[in-house]
């Protein structure tokens, strides 16, 4: 795994206009009249190699999601609300015109400005789903979705980096609970179900989880970037670079798992003709569904079979997870110990704060990096939902601010996120109100219980009643699921705003992050993480009920909390949660750490 990742370079302007005008000519040299820039690589993942940061290379936007659609003439910019500021600050909008993905839809620009005509895009890096939604949507105006291969950005990208070729390792059994060929027995089982003879991968953490392999192709998390094909007898062919297969892997792997070149991954998927083939619309790329409609395969459009029982989490991982929270915890308790006696005096700026954060987490046993690169925004830069910071942009945390820190780690055992907002200084009335107000939908559905079949949709309005009741909202979802020493942001399961037809299943593991943002002032956010689980069964019950276990552990700062604003109900929470930080961090910290985690962990009526 990457230690810290070092930010993007600053694309300037210049720069910027320049790989534009040199993507117009190629572009008019193919007779198209546009061309779509998404960041995305060919498994459709959050994090991508640098080879695939065409999105950044041309606009300057190091966000982890959004899509870039170029024309003759105009060109424009699509971010959802997490990164709406982030694109208006690092992109050239003289060049590309900042639109909102959800509110201001791509189609809806494109049926604008390009009446007619032909749009390119690149069939490795959309998927299904996406190109077959866009395309009925163009027919109305009468434009033309064209792929083009190869792409003609990297025609002009003439510095591209080469793919990343870090080795891949098996991951041990003591951590996963599962092996490899019970996994891949099971998985074959349902395809029968599903009246498939195989199953084709895009995904490299389905890959990751089902080989039981681990590997270092992108930052914050442990992937092989490959393909593979399984078949309803539990054989994998695995396409992946023979460099990054070494003997010890070869051996973890068995019999029944064949690795094999990625070239050969095109032919594979021509020789199925007859044959039902198992596709995920939703997450592979529209060059798998082209090859195998040549090749006359029935497809079987459904989810990846590996997406649920990977987000199920056996005992084994989540032991894992409790056991890497502790320690987690821990070092976060250290750093805000740090923070407490710092931060007041001055001098700390956001990059140094996540800089003396990463240092106390790699410390720790079974640490293996970052599982994002570490939110740390201080008084406005907080109200920017997935700031990054860069030596440009860094500044001091001030007195009378607020410091929101969003951070996470990789262990062998388990995959953390968690985010504190604390305040430095004294902190304004407005602050601890909104404070107040977001925790109360965080306890909300910390505490919720709920019958089998509900879905995190469901839940949502659980964690924002409390801000709607004041007019107030949060523009991301309240909760996304999360890996075993895998994805931090790993489905099928998520609470949101969005529909979401997967319920909600013991074992799984998901974010409680409810916020609040004051663009140009603060940010406010409170995460644990949290694994879905089965309730004590009460004598009213009627149905069987599942409720939520919190495994992250690290006080909430006291500080922002306005006592009056919460129920005895939502104080007998807070209280107890610090009571059990307290008991299981205890054996973990001496010195400073402990009396300052003891003091910040005392009930509310304690001052």
């Amino acid at each position: 795994m990457d230690d810290l990742t070092p930010p993007h370079t600053v694309i300037s302007p210049a720069t910027s206009a320049e790989r534009l005008a040199a993507l117009r000519a190629e572009l008019a040299r193919r007779d198209l009249d546009g061309f779509l820039v998404p960041r995305a690589d060919e498994h459709q993942g959050e994090y991508v190699p640098a080879c695939a940061e065409r999105l950044f290379w041309l606009t300057g936007f190091s966000g982890s999601a959004g899509l870039a659609a170029v024309l003759a003439e105009r060109a424009a910019i699509l971010v959802d609300g997490r990164y709406t500021l982030q694109a208006e600050r690092e992109t050239d909008t003289s060049l590309f015109e900042p639109r909102h993905l959800i509110e201001q839809p791509l189609h809806a620009w494109l049926a604008e400005h390009l009446k007619g005509g032909r749009l390119g895009y690149d069939p490795w890096l959309h998927t299904a789903d996406q190109i077959e939604r866009l395309a009925r949507e163009l027919k109305k105006v009468g434009t033309e979705l064209v792929p083009a291969e190869p792409n003609p950005l990297d025609s002009v990208w003439t510095d591209r980096p080469a793919p990343p070729t870090a080795p891949a390792v098996p991951h041990d059994q003591a951590f996963t609970g599962e092996g490899s060929a019970d996994k891949r027995a099971k998985i074959a089982g349902e395809l029968r179900r599903h009246g498939a003879q195989a199953a084709v991968l895009t995904m490299p953490d389905s890959i990751a989880w089902l080989l039981n392999v681990r590997g270092g192709d992108v930052p914050c998390t442990p992937l092989v970037l490959s393909f593979a094909v399984i078949d309803d007898e539990g054989h994998v062919d695995w396409f992946v670079d023979p460099r990054k297969v070494g003997g010890d892997l070869v051996a973890h792997l068995g019999n029944g798992v064949r690795a094999r070149r990625p070239d050969e991954f095109a032919d594979v998927l021509a020789e199925q003709r007859r044959r039902s083939v198992l596709v995920d619309p939703a997450s592979a790329a529209q060059w798998v569904f082209a090859r195998l409609r040549d090749a006359g395969a029935e497809v079987l459009r459904a989810d990846d079979p590996c997406l649920l029982p990977k987000a199920c989490k056996t005992p084994t991982e989540l032991a894992g997870a409790r056991a890497a929270h502790r320690r987690d915890g821990a070092a976060l308790t250290r750093f805000l110990t740090w923070l407490s006696e710092t931060a007041p005096q001055g001098g700390v700026s956001e990059l140094a704060a996540a800089e003396r954060l990463y240092a106390l987490r790699s410390a720790g046993e079974h640490f293996r990096g970052l599982s994002f690169d570490t939110i740390s925004g201080a008084g406005p830069h907080g109200a920017v939902i997935h700031y990054r910071v860069t030596p440009e942009t860094n500044r001091e945390l001030r007195s009378g601010e607020l410091y929101l820190v969003d951070s996470g780690a990789q262990y062998l055992d388990g995959t953390t996120d968690v985010t504190r907002t604390v305040a430095i200084g004294t902190p304004t009335a407005e602050m601890r109100r909104r404070f107040t107000l977001v925790l109360k939908g965080h306890i909300a559905l910390a505490t919720a219980r709920f019958p089998e079949g509900t879905s995190g949709s469901q839940l949502d309005v659980l964690a924002r009643r409390a801000l709607w009741e004041e007019g107030l909202d949060f523009d991301h979802g309240t909760g996304h699921g999360v890996g075993s020493y895998l994805s931090v942001h790993e489905g099928p399961q998520r609470i949101s705003k969005m529909p979401n037809r997967v319920a909600l299943k013991p074992g799984m593991i998901v974010s409680n992050e409810p916020g609040y943002y004051k663009p140009g002032a603060y940010g406010i956010r409170i995460e644990n993480l949290v694994a879905v689980q089965k309730a004590d069964r009460q004598a009213s019950d009627e149905r069987r009920m599942l409720c939520f276990e919190t495994l992250t552990l690290a006080p909430i700062d006291r500080a922002l909390i306005e006592t009056d604003l919460l129920s005895g109900t939502e104080r007998a929470w807070v209280d107890a949660y610090h009571a059990r930080v307290r008991r299981d961090l205890a054996p973990l910290l001496n010195g400073a750490a402990k009396a300052w985690m003891e003091a910040a962990t005392e009930p509310l009526d304690a001052g």
